[in-house]
């Protein structure tokens, strides 16, 4: 049985960097999170022994939670930037209860505007222990590190369970709508702030954009709101509500 603890610096830039219109956590909510925290050793668990921790902790299985919702969660493949498996056994995406209903909402608006498109989320929770393993298994200064993973004394928003990766699938052909760029592209047709610069580049396409226009709007009518330099990238909260409102996932 695959390890969870097979983790690699591939998920590193993957939704990992720091996001914009999120703020810093004050003083005592850092000194907060770390109660109770968990060894820093790896912890060599499975694909069960992690969704039971994640259930422990107040995480909701969204399959469960959302009707029709579809998950492939590409870090538990090697279908992702850098071609490797570092969820091991996982296959379920966990979020918070809150985050999931947000979720439960934006899939229902899609289907009740076109009844043959789903939800389908790449990547949801993600424990703190492998964002300290990312973090410690980055080779560059820890002032620059930021650049490229969260600090794990910090936390982004896929830490605490508020953050989703996600595209829309097609229920007829069963592929993903073509949003002009592959999930974890890191450049600038990926980025929602460049599109009008990427059109008139012709490196991406009006449809393409329409259809992120279909992902961003059930979205941010759910509540989410996205970032400028990933399309498949939202947040349920800002940095400051998810310290105040949740613990990070251990």
């Amino acid at each position: 049985m695959k390890k969870f603890a097979y983790l690699s610096l591939g998920l590193a830039l993957a939704c990992s960097s720091p996001k914009s219109d999120q703020q810093s956590f004050s003083a005592a909510q850092r000194d907060s999170l770390f109660q109770g925290e968990a060894s820093s050793e790896e912890e060599d668990l499975t694909g069960t022994d992690l969704e039971k921790s994640l259930q422990d902790q107040g995480l909701v299985d969204i399959v469960q939670e959302i009707p029709g919702i579809q998950v492939e969660l590409k870090y538990s493949t090697e279908d992702n930037f850098f071609k490797q498996d570092v969820y091991g056994d996982l296959t379920r995406c966990y979020l918070q209860p809150l985050a999931a209903e947000m979720l439960a909402n934006a899939q229902k608006a899609l289907q009740e505007e076109y009844p043959n498109l789903s939800l389908l989320v790449y990547d949801g929770v993600r424990p703190i222990r492998v964002q300290q393993i990312l973090w410690d298994g980055l080779d560059k200064p820890d002032s620059i590190k930021p650049l490229y993973v969260s600090d794990p004394k910090i936390g982004g928003l896929h830490n605490f369970g508020v953050a989703v990766d996600l595209t829309i699938l097609d229920l007829k052909t069963r592929k993903p709508l073509d949003m002009g760029t592959p999930f974890d592209y890191f450049g600038y047709p990926a980025y929602p702030d460049r599109e009008l610069q990427m059109l008139a580049e012709k490196k991406i396409t009006k449809a393409q954009v329409a259809n992120r226009e279909i992902l961003r709007k059930v979205m941010k009518g759910a509540g989410f709101t996205g970032i400028g330099s990933e399309w498949w990238h939202f947040n349920a909260f800002s940095r400051k509500e998810a310290g105040d409102k949740f613990p990070l996932i251990q």
